[in-house]
């Protein structure tokens, strides 16, 4: 595993978020302008209708993922053996009985 290094934002010491605010950031712009779109609803030529779907469409699924990403990464999540481990503790957290593996 490697090691996670911190850093060191105003005074105060921040641990993976710091690397990551940008991410959020690109969320709430492209969901912003998504409702936007969406509420302004449609105006213009009937033949651009399923191109203004669409982008709003990937407006919405990529703030969306950008979001996800964001807070996977801040959390300090970054592989999928990492995800593994935290679904987990959650279950025994929970009272759930561990999964036998299949290795």
């Amino acid at each position: 595993m490697e090691e996670k290094h911190e850093s060191s934002i105003g005074g105060g010491v921040v641990s993976g978020v710091a690397e990551y605010w940008w991410w959020a950031t690109a969320s709430t712009a492209q969901l912003t302008w998504a409702i936007s779109i969406y509420r302004k609803g449609y105006a213009g030529d009937s033949r651009l209708m399923p191109f203004k779907a669409f982008a709003v469409a990937s407006l919405f699924v990529g703030a969306t993922a950008t979001a996800t990403f964001a807070s996977l990464r801040a959390s300090g999540i970054e592989s999928v053996q990492d995800m593994k481990l935290m679904g987990a503790n959650a279950r025994t957290g929970l009272g759930i009985p561990p999964r036998e593996r299949d290795e």
